[in-house]
């Protein structure tokens, strides 16, 4: 089968200090809750998540179930978070950086891959799918984090308050 390229880069900004967007999005045990298509994913063996560190993830790719590994492969805390496949449908390497801009945390994702098993679908077509769904990933990420932000201001007002005030 021919191999193909696939390479882009999103960002979006969180409304979070940068040490909680990185520590949510380095933990492989919460990718299920903002990656489209991810059913589970944990580490192969316990400990802090760092360089070296091996994790599987379990999900759909293009209606095709798929099990990867993954090795991470760069790991500067609050900065950098990186990992490349070891195993599974797409040779990738996938990178997220982490900038204080505003008073906001700005993600980028920079993601390369090549297809290695017989995935039947065009190139453009596979591409454009993966980039629209990391965009959504995104978007969900930056969603999640941020409701949580809203929900503790108002746990900390409500906690401020007596005598029935609301």
């Amino acid at each position: 089968m021919k191999e193909f390229m696939i390479n882009f880069n999103i960002s979006t900004m969180i409304y979070r200090p940068i040490k909680q967007v990185f520590e949510y999005v380095s933990t492989p045990e919460n990718d299920f809750q903002w990656q489209y298509g991810t059913l589970v994913s944990a580490r192969l063996l316990e400990g802090e998540v760092g360089m070296g560190v091996h994790f599987r993830s379990v999900g759909h790719l293009m209606g095709h179930r798929a099990q990867s590994v993954f090795e991470v492969n760069e790991y500067e805390p609050n900065a950098k978070y990186g990992f490349k496949s070891l195993s599974g449908p797409l040779l990738s390497q996938i990178s997220y950086t982490f900038d204080i801009d505003k008073g906001s945390t700005k993600v980028g994702v920079s993601m390369q891959a090549n297809v290695v098993n017989s995935i039947q679908i065009a190139e453009s077509v596979l591409e454009k799918w993966m980039k629209r769904q990391f965009k959504e990933n995104l978007t969900m990420l930056k969603d999640l984090l941020e409701a949580k932000r809203v929900r503790f201001v108002a746990e900390a007002n409500s906690m401020g308050k007596t005598n029935g005030e609301a």
